[in-house]
């Protein structure tokens, strides 16, 4: 769409799958380049592709390559944002999926490596930083792999670094700040780790339940509860809560988006923009 008339520029209504009751893709697109990737896991079809952004014409699509028709038709989907990850001296794009996690090519869509796991509906998205990506693998009994990224073909056996399974989010994407890594699951649990180790550093229960991802801006770190409650922490290798807010009580799932010195927060019922002016 132009964003200066909203003129329609191109349509596709092919990038569709079962995602149960009739519904699409589950994961949100990202732009790499002049291409938007998109993750199309569902029960009937898997596989990733990219579009042209000002043609909306396909530049490359990649089948999933595991064979799915082994697995029963809800381990077959996923909901998670692919995310680049250095390789050398270029990326690759790490694409978690039902039953496997996959690295491609950016460029053109050619399969890197992969690692067979068994969960599915995945929704955290990977992150990395000190040689290692960090994913989580399941949903229903969520674990964190730990994963060296240099590896080709099938890598399950050979490149797990380390994993946790204790607290781990199940909606959450995790966060890391310098050498430490945060999560905190849908019970509520916050918890710290060291990247490059696993080792717990803390381990505590927040007030509520949590969809939102934690957010690191200014040198501290926001957890929105899906009630509207943000609780802010110093980063550091002791839990220290600064301060809590409060919206109105309302359903807050989304993450919130950070703006210059505002946060950007969508509710079930409004749109927010709080800011601080200093």
């Amino acid at each position: 769409m132009d964003t200066a008339t909203g003129k329609v520029l191109w349509t596709r209504r092919d990038v569709n799958c079962d995602h149960e009751k009739g519904a699409g893709p589950a994961s949100s697109p990202m732009l790499f380049g002049n291409t938007m990737i998109v993750h199309v896991d569902g029960r009937d079809v898997q596989y990733i592709i990219a579009l042209d952004t000002a043609t909306g014409k396909t530049v490359w699509k990649t089948p999933r390559s595991l064979d799915y028709t082994k697995f029963p038709v809800h381990h077959r989907k996923a909901y998670c944002m692919p995310m680049l990850v250095p390789r050398g001296k270029g990326q690759q794009l790490v694409s978690p999926a039902g039953r496997g996690l996959y690295a491609y090519d950016p460029k053109t869509g050619k399969e890197l490596w992969h690692m067979r796991h068994r969960g599915w509906s995945v929704a955290p998205r990977p992150i990395s930083g000190h040689g290692l990506i960090f994913a989580t693998i399941d949903r229903d009994a969520p674990e964190l792999w730990a994963i060296r990224p240099d590896g080709n073909g099938d890598i399950t056996d050979t490149h797990i670094a380390w994993s946790e399974k204790r607290g781990m989010p199940e909606r959450c994407s995790p966060l890391l700040v310098d050498n430490l890594l945060y999560f905190v699951n849908r019970g509520g649990i916050a918890t710290c780790l060291e990247a490059k180790t696993g080792k717990e550093i803390w381990k505590e229960r927040l007030k509520g339940a949590y969809s939102a991802s934690p957010i690191y801006a200014k040198g501290r770190i926001y957890l929105f509860n899906e009630t509207g409650m943000a609780t802010i922490l110093r980063p550091g290798r002791k839990l220290e809560v600064i301060a809590t807010n409060t919206l109105e009580p309302q359903p807050l799932l989304a993450t919130p988006a950070v703006d210059g010195n505002a946060f950007i927060i969508r509710t079930g019922s409004h749109l927010y923009r709080i800011e601080n002016g200093k």
